[in-house]
């Protein structure tokens, strides 16, 4: 019979206990991903996920990334990149990147050809296709992708989460959805409500005008997508069909990306995740929507790990209080008797359009007018009277389009210019009409307050 020394018998229940606890801690390894996870670490996305664990938590804006496009385990270098806000920083760092993705392209074009590697660098980056022949090398040539590190824009919407996380948790708890999916944000605007892309998605969770248009109102009067407790709300509705629809919430996810149709066509042609993940190739599912559920899970460990940080103090949620609108009202005229600025009126109000604000419209009715909760705005709030609000909208100027009409020459004939004809009807970039087409004509002025136009400037800065 073997006899075993209490050391060695301490040490294998050390081993034990170890492994029992990081069991515990972290349920979502790997080997130990379960299909009953809601949100399963499964081995096939683990170096995704751990790539953008980097991109989140290790680099910041001055460093990019050349990495592979497919297999996110291969990262060649880290450029260094100057400030963003200095002067001709984005012809300068685009030199910097254009330089050291050459140097790789022609590492890996002599490797192709066959040359053996000499150098220190070419060494490590033939030691990524260890087990791939010639032409590997070759075909990795022309998938170098630039990342730019996110680390300190993350960090500033960890530190934004703190004013929306317990209303949206709230939201979602309501809906009887996990609560992890409160930090999607931080892959769709980092926190930001008046983020929005060159797609035309807005708002926190960056729903395209057609998406929002199911569960939101959109229109020249309000848009809800900007408002983070009503757009938190339309979340939750299309995260709750997408599960219902896909039965997983990776699939959910990814169709929060890719959408839902084509969510449903890719898992009954590859019946899983993980299937999908490997071998779905259409013109649609790219990079974008197959790194989709990856960044989720990225995003939501490093900031649970930010959020435990004691020096990273983030913001709370605004006192406030709401009123219903009892009939269509004047901004301008409801905020000057509550005795609140423009600025702050539309701040708590993102829902509130251009032409609500400059008065070419009235605040809706049945709108919940969100205000601060001070006790004299209170007091104000109560003795709102039907003096203050009308029966019905102001109604639309409106052009029917006829033969030769241009939207230069509609601008110029009511002094409005193109582009905000072009935005006020949803037009695309060219501007094109057609005849009998009914036009809805933008007021001539910016705005009636200095801090009315303030707000308004700082709603049409662009969030990347």
């Amino acid at each position: 019979m073997v006899q075993r020394s209490p050391q060695i018998i301490a040490f294998f229940f050390r081993l034990f206990t170890l492994f029992f606890w990081l069991s515990l801690l972290f349920p979502q390894t790997p080997a130990l991903a379960g299909t009953g996870s809601r949100f399963p670490l499964y081995t096939v996305i683990v170096p995704n996920v751990r790539f953008w664990e980097k991109v989140y938590g290790t680099y910041t804006s001055r460093q990019g990334i050349l990495h592979d496009k497919n297999d996110l385990s291969i990262i060649y270098g880290v450029v260094d990149l100057v400030d963003w806000n200095t002067p001709a920083a984005a012809r300068i760092n685009k030199k910097l990147i254009k330089l050291a993705r050459r140097r790789y392209k022609a590492i890996l074009t002599d490797l192709g050809h066959g040359k053996r590697p000499r150098t220190r660098e070419e060494k490590r980056i033939a030691a990524l296709f260890a087990h791939k022949r010639h032409g590997g090398f070759l075909k990795a040539r022309d998938n170098i992708r630039l990342q730019i590190g996110q680390k300190d824009s993350f960090r500033k919407g960890v530190i934004r989460s703190g004013a929306y996380m317990r209303t949206i948790k709230s939201i979602f708890r309501s809906y009887g959805l996990p609560l992890e999916l409160a930090y999607l944000p931080h892959v769709e605007s980092s926190f930001n409500p008046k983020a929005h892309s060159k797609a035309g998605a807005v708002g926190l969770w960056q729903f395209t005008r057609i998406t929002g248009k199911d569960f939101m109102t959109i229109n020249d009067v309000l848009d809800e997508r900007y408002d983070p407790v009503l757009s938190s709300r339309a979340a939750a509705k299309l995260l709750k069909k997408n599960y219902q629809q896909l039965g997983s919430w990776p699939l959910a996810l990814t169709a929060y990306n890719y959408g839902r149709p084509g969510m449903v066509r890719a898992l009954n042609q590859r019946k899983t995740y993980t299937n999908i993940f490997k071998n779905h190739h259409t013109g649609l599912f790219k990079f974008a929507a197959r790194n989709f559920y990856s960044e989720f899970l990225a995003a939501f460990h490093t900031a649970r790990r930010m959020e435990k940080d004691r020096s990273l103090i983030r913001n709370r949620p605004a006192a406030t209080f709401t009123i219903r609108m009892k009939g269509y009202a004047d901004f301008d005229r409801i905020r000057r008797f509550l005795k609140i600025s423009a600025t702050d009126l539309a701040r708590l109000n993102p829902a509130l359009q251009h032409p609500v604000l400059v008065g070419k419209k009235y605040i809706p009715k049945g709108y919940h007018l969100r205000l601060p909760a001070t006790p004299s705005i209170r007091r104000r709030a109560k003795k709102l009277g039907s003096r203050f609000f009308h029966a019905r909208q102001i109604r639309d100027r409106v052009y029917i389009v006829r033969r030769g009409d241009t939207i230069s020459s509609i601008g110029k004939k009511f002094g409005v210019s193109s582009h905000s004809l072009i935005r006020a009807n949803h037009l695309n970039s060219r501007g094109v009409i057609h005849i009998g087409q009914r036009l809805r004509l933008p007021p001539r002025r910016v705005g009636r307050h200095k801090d009315t136009i303030v707000i308004l400037e700082d709603r049409a800065k662009y969030k990347p």
